[in-house]
């Protein structure tokens, strides 16, 4: 059976997904293999990667190349997909050359359309999507992806970069964050979403499907772990907002205590939250899922459909 592996370079987490095309699996395919490494590539700003983000990139990729290799995937199977930050920063080049040089992987940086494409292929396969409208949001370190579709059919879609990190670093100064921190957050979330509230007003939802990022955090704090895993959680408004209020009220050294909060969250998830909150009284979603699948599986289920 024909193997491909996945990598996305996001702008805090680098992931690999190798998978098996598999007739037999509603999908078309079964995972082999999943790894992810915290790089941080904006740790020093969006605009730049530090040395210290830059070797730590170039590790896990190595790490990777090494796990397709164990796993028998040809380098001519192995696609790599950069986001925010390897479009932002001025050393993108610099860093992508090193990868080729040391791994042989060539990585595609692909726009915020291009990556919003292949979030909804991803979502598509783990989540029953109403009759209605539904938004769907990935939210990353550099970028938030939105798109609003009606039965499986994309409508409209677009990147903003108002992802965590960025915003971690232009909003989040004070610890616990401050009130006024939070207000002028959600101000300019009011105005730089301008483009998806007017397709809001156009295409009214009342569904929201998460992926990636704060939405597995809050998946794997508000739900238990389910034998055999899910491929999508369910999020109650009423656990949702018992989370918000614990978390916004929090320091970063009681969030660093908490088992079932990932070390590269701790600094994030604030303004994530305050994000997501936004987004759900804008929308006055009634339905909540944090889909497990995003932009990895979205790439492989391409790779299915141009399979012979």
């Amino acid at each position: 059976m024909s193997k491909c592996a996945v990598l996305d370079l996001g702008t805090n987490i680098f992931h690999l997904l190798i998978a098996q095309a598999d007739a037999r699996q509603p999908n078309g395919w079964t995972p082999l293999c999943r790894d992810r490494a915290p790089v941080h590539l904006a740790e020093e700003g969006i605009e730049r990667i530090g040395p210290a983000a830059f070797q730590r990139g170039l590790e896990a990729l190595r790490r990777f190349r090494e796990q397709t290799q164990k796993h028998g995937v040809a380098l001519a199977d192995v696609r790599a997909f950069g986001t925010a930050a390897l479009r932002t920063a001025q050393n993108a080049p610099e860093f992508l050359h090193a990868v080729e040089q040391e791994t042989g992987i060539r990585p595609e940086i692909i726009s915020g359309e291009r990556e919003a494409e292949l979030i909804f292929k991803g979502v598509l396969q783990a989540v029953p999507f109403p009759e209605g409208n539904a938004l769907v949001m990935d939210i990353g370190g550099g970028s938030v992806e939105f798109i609003v579709a009606q039965a499986s059919q994309v409508r409209w879609q677009q990147s903003f970069p108002v992802g965590t990190t960025v915003l971690f670093h232009r909003f989040h100064k004070s610890d616990p964050i401050a009130p006024e921190e939070v207000a002028a957050l959600k101000a300019y979330l009011e105005e730089a979403l301008a483009e998806l509230w007017a397709m809001l007003a156009k295409y009214p939802t009342h569904t929201l499907i998460g992926a990636a990022g704060a939405f597995d955090t809050l998946d794997e704090m508000l739900n238990l772990p389910q034998t055999p895993p899910a491929l999508y959680g369910y999020l109650s408004h009423e656990g949702f907002e018992r989370l918000y209020a614990r978390i916004v009220s929090s320091t970063l050294a009681e969030r660093s205590s908490w088992p079932d909060l990932k070390p590269e969250r701790r600094l994030t998830i604030v303004v994530g939250m305050i994000l997501i909150r936004h987004v759900l009284e804008r929308t006055q979603a009634r339905d909540v899922y944090a889909s497990k699948y995003s932009l990895k599986e979205g790439a492989v289920a391409e790779w299915i459909a141009a399979s012979p």
